[in-house]
């Protein structure tokens, strides 16, 4: 599972998901990509689920660049506790994930086994996205 080797603060504030991505909206390594097209918070479970999706469709061809890495803390208060009592313990870690971000990258693959990989592995996660291309 990802999660950071070493992190300043062992709980975050929830914050905000407000706008577009500005940073990692355009591919940069690979030839195809999935885009995000709505704000989430992605899981790292979903990450590894999602590039375990597209090793196995491409059968350890071509090469994936993973664009977004979980370093968020979140927590969860245990069931049946009362109100109070501070912050409840880490459970995860997320990704923070905004519209316009590139999730997964692929390249040395042909168009419609890329193209397949990618929507295999948006069924593994929870928000909606579009697969884009480079124009070759």
């Amino acid at each position: 599972m990802l999660q950071p080797k070493k992190v300043k603060y062992l709980k975050h504030q929830r914050g905000r998901m407000k706008g577009k991505a500005t940073r990692g909206s355009t591919l940069a390594f690979g030839d195809f990509g999935l885009k995000t097209l709505e704000p989430f918070w992605i899981t790292a479970q979903q990450i590894e689920a999602a590039r375990i999706a597209i090793t196995r469709h491409v059968k350890r061809g071509g090469k994936i660049w993973i664009r977004i890495f979980p370093d968020k803390a979140y927590t969860k208060k245990p069931a049946e506790t009362r109100m109070g009592k501070g912050k409840g313990p880490r459970v995860g870690y997320v990704a923070v994930v905004k519209p316009g971000r590139i999730i997964f990258e692929i390249g040395g693959v042909n168009g419609t086994l890329a193209r397949e990989a990618l929507k295999l592995a948006a069924y593994k996660l929870p928000c909606k996205t579009s697969i884009v291309s480079r124009n070759l």
